[in-house]
């Protein structure tokens, strides 16, 4: 049985791609680590919870010695490494702790592959999930290639455009066999809401402001989570060793076009007066160093691996709102912190 370790699994992104990967895969032993900060739910995960070949460890990567004892411990075949500290506004705030987990945790990670793959590295694989953020910001033309430079503008796109480095270099120095992904926004059910739509669809259900930075002006790349589960596992199993993908949505919005286009599909669904919603937009001083746009080139992983996204965004939008809105308890438990007691009365306080 193939032990694939998922770094990161109780969080957003993870959650969708250990689930496809426990749902596809029974004869992979799948397990889910993940340090169950204020981002990682296993609530996100109840529905294969009992999997036979579904398994979760509480752990952080930042800590050398319980992640070397884990991998001595069960002898892990493949990395999918996605547990990172994500939200560009918190690594303003806090940049070691980007530091630590981004950095040091995935060299902690890389570190024990060597130990444990040192014999021979067939059958083996690194699998780095990154962010399009590495590339630095875009004006209004031009798209990130997968041979473009990179240039991080906030603490945590040098976070990750650090751990990228290191990867390769691990895959050029001990020859671990790596792939790397660098994605877009992704958005869908899951997603704490701290990120904008999520966060836009709680403060629309209780009438509460929509703070926008700057003129909302600024451009991203939407790509529905679901998707981008898809790409990953298509990476894992069909990509060559060193080999580096984008994975986007085709899909560029500014800010407000977003932001309004949410508020009428909420008022839609709540049955508001149509605009509603969007009287509760407020424009606020603009994030330090706001990158302007994101746009990312998603050709190669669909010319090499046939890969593209399933939905449109008004769609994925339709469908991720309808998420939220059904799962209101799951919204008012993580804005609550009352997520948190789910890890305690499942599996302990230890």
């Amino acid at each position: 049985m193939k032990k694939i370790l998922i770094t990161g699994g109780a969080g957003f992104i993870g959650s969708h791609v250990v689930r496809l990967f426990v749902n596809s895969y029974p004869q992979y032993k799948i397990y889910n680590l993940d340090k169950l900060t204020y981002a990682g739910n296993l609530r996100n995960l109840e529905d294969i919870q009992g999997a036979a070949n579904y398994e979760f460890i509480k752990a952080d990567i930042a800590d050398r010695d319980q992640i070397t004892g884990l991998f001595k411990t069960h002898g892990f075949d493949s990395v999918i490494h996605l547990a990172a500290e994500s939200h560009v506004d918190r690594s303003i705030s806090n940049p070691l702790e980007f530091l630590r987990t981004n950095i040091v945790g995935t060299v902690n990670l890389l570190n024990a592959c060597i130990e444990t793959w040192a014999d021979h590295f067939d059958g083996h694989l690194f699998y780095h999930v990154s962010t399009d953020e590495v590339y630095g910001s875009l004006h209004d033309d031009g798209f990130f290639l997968e041979s473009t430079s990179y240039d991080p503008q906030s603490p945590y796109s040098a976070s990750k455009a650090g751990s990228d480095h290191f990867v390769r270099a691990y895959g050029n120095t001990y020859g671990l066999p790596y792939v790397l992904t660098n994605c877009s926004n992704n958005y869908g059910p899951n997603q704490f809401p701290e990120k904008l739509i999520p966060l836009f669809i709680n403060n629309i259900r209780n009438r509460k402001k929509l703070p926008v930075y700057g003129r909302g002006e600024n451009i991203r790349d939407w790509l529905y989570v679901v998707d981008h589960a898809r790409a990953i596992d298509l990476v894992f199993h069909k990509s060559q060793p060193g080999k580096t993908y984008n994975i986007g949505g085709f899909n560029e919005w500014k800010n407000l076009d977003l932001i309004r286009v949410l508020c009428d599909v909420m008022d839609e669904k709540l049955g508001n007066t149509p605009g509603a919603s969007r009287e509760l937009i407020e424009f606020v001083t603009d994030r330090k160093g706001h990158d302007f746009r994101y746009a990312i080139d998603a050709n190669l992983i669909k010319e090499e691996l046939g890969w593209e996204p399933s939905l449109q965004f008004e769609e994925g939008l339709s469908k991720t709102v309808d998420w939220y809105l059904q799962n209101q308890d799951w919204l008012s438990e993580v804005t609550s912190g009352g997520y948190l007691k789910y890890y305690e009365t499942h599996y302990g306080s230890h």
